[in-house]
């Protein structure tokens, strides 16, 4: 992870500087994720599951959701925001070494899912307004369109799917 370390979360900002998402030095530690780590979008990238890579996850769904996929502002939040509770789980959750991210996009949808070896199922769990924690699923349930989680034969993808508008 040489290289990727110190950078903030981008859900601790506000959406106008999402709107202006190209600095050079985000873009450049973007890019460099891609480099050392993969292109989610060809392949599944596998991270340690250690916290800090909540912060590559992130840094690598926005630069595919804004850069490579041209889309808006408030998509790459919303994404970034429920990709980080995915590995935020899959980290906590799971006893795993190693997770991992893939993104997909087809005509009118993105998904994006988060891998990992036990076959525990996430639970949705009612939130209440003065929770501090918990509330992972309960934000990928409202802001994305699906969500789910598919059992493998040695493990599990849990993923989610937004609409977006196609130009």
């Amino acid at each position: 992870m040489a290289g990727l370390e110190g950078v903030e979360q981008p859900g601790q900002r506000g959406g106008a500087t999402a709107a202006r998402w190209v600095p050079a030095a985000e873009d450049e530690q973007a890019l460099k994720a891609i480099e050392l780590f993969g292109n989610p979008t060809e392949e599944e990238v596998r991270l340690p599951s250690r916290p800090e890579s909540a912060a590559t996850a992130r840094r690598l769904t926005q630069c595919v959701v804004l850069r490579q996929w041209g889309l808006g502002p408030q998509i790459a939040e919303h994404a970034v925001l429920l990709v980080s509770e995915l590995v935020g789980n899959a980290v906590r959750h799971t006893g795993a070494r190693v997770f991992g991210l893939r993104m997909l996009r087809r005509r009118g949808w993105i998904r994006i899912e988060v891998c990992d070896p036990s076959r525990g199922l996430p639970c949705l769990m009612p939130v209440r307004e003065l929770d501090t924690s918990g509330r992972g699923l309960f934000l990928v349930d409202k802001l994305s369109d699906r969500w789910g989680v598919d059992l493998m034969p040695r493990g599990k993808t849990t993923w989610f799917e937004m609409r977006v508008s196609d130009r």
